[in-house]
C-alpha cells in the first residue's frame, strides 16, 4: 500500500486531477487535506468514471462529488442532478456547492417540498447547472414538464441507503429512466 504525505506540499488536492480555478479556491476556503472519500472519489469522478462511495455524513463527501461535477460540466456545458433524501440535506449541499462554485459563476436549482413550484420554476428558467431535488418534488416537476433532464451528464444519488430506508426506490427508478443513457452516475452511501 502506497503511504501519501501531505506535510509539505501545502495542501494535498493537487495530486487529484482538480483544475487550478478550483484548487484556488480551495485554498482560500482553507481546505488543506482531502478526507479519505475525497481522495479515493475525486480522481475517479474526475475522469467521469462511474462510481460508489461509501462515506458517513460529516467525512466530506459533498466535495468528494461536488468540485469533480462543477469541474466536467464546465467541459462537457451539459447539468448536473443531485438527488438527496431530505429538504435539510439539499440545503447543505446547495450551500456547500455554491461556496466553491461561486467563484466559477456556477448556478445551482433547488426542487424540494416546503419551497413554492414558482420560486422553483423561476430557479430553473435561469438554467443551472446543477439541479439538487428530493426524489418526491423531482417527480413534481418532471410530471408537470417543468423540467427536462435530457442535458444531464453527471448524477449523484447521495444518502441512497436513507432513500431505500424510506421508500424512495420507486422514485429513483423513475427518475433513472428518464435520464440520458450517456452520464457519469455516483451513488453514495453511509452503508453498503
Amino acid at each position: 500500500m502506497q503511504q501519501h504525505s501531505h506535510e509539505n506540499t501545502g495542501t494535498g488536492f493537487y495530486e487529484l486531477g482538480i483544475a487550478p480555478a478550483l484548487l484556488e479556491i480551495l485554498e482560500k476556503l482553507h481546505f488543506k487535506i482531502p478526507t479519505p472519500i475525497q481522495e479515493q472519489a475525486m480522481p475517479i469522478a474526475i475522469q467521469g468514471k462511474d462510481l460508489v462511495g461509501i462515506a458517513q455524513t460529516g467525512t466530506g463527501k459533498t466535495l468528494a462529488f461536488g468540485i469533480p461535477m462543477i469541474q466536467r460540466l464546465a467541459q462537457v456545458k451539459r447539468k448536473g442532478l443531485i438527488v438527496l433524501p431530505t429538504r435539510e440535506l439539499a440545503l447543505q449541499v446547495d450551500e456547500a456547492l455554491k461556496k466553491v462554485g461561486h467563484g466559477v459563476g456556477l448556478r445551482t436549482a433547488i426542487l424540494i417540498g416546503g419551497i413554492s413550484l414558482g420560486i422553483q420554476n423561476r430557479a430553473l428558467s435561469k438554467n443551472p447547472h446543477i439541479i439538487i431535488a428530493t426524489p418526491g418534488r423531482l417527480i413534481d416537476h418532471l410530471n408537470k414538464k417543468s423540467i427536462l433532464l435530457d442535458s444531464v451528464r453527471v448524477v449523484v444519488i447521495d444518502e441512497a441507503d436513507r432513500m431505500l430506508d424510506m421508500g424512495f426506490l420507486p422514485q429513483i427508478k423513475k427518475i433513472l429512466q428518464v435520464l440520458p443513457k450517456d452520464r457519469q452516475t455516483m451513488l453514495f452511501s453511509a452503508t453498503m
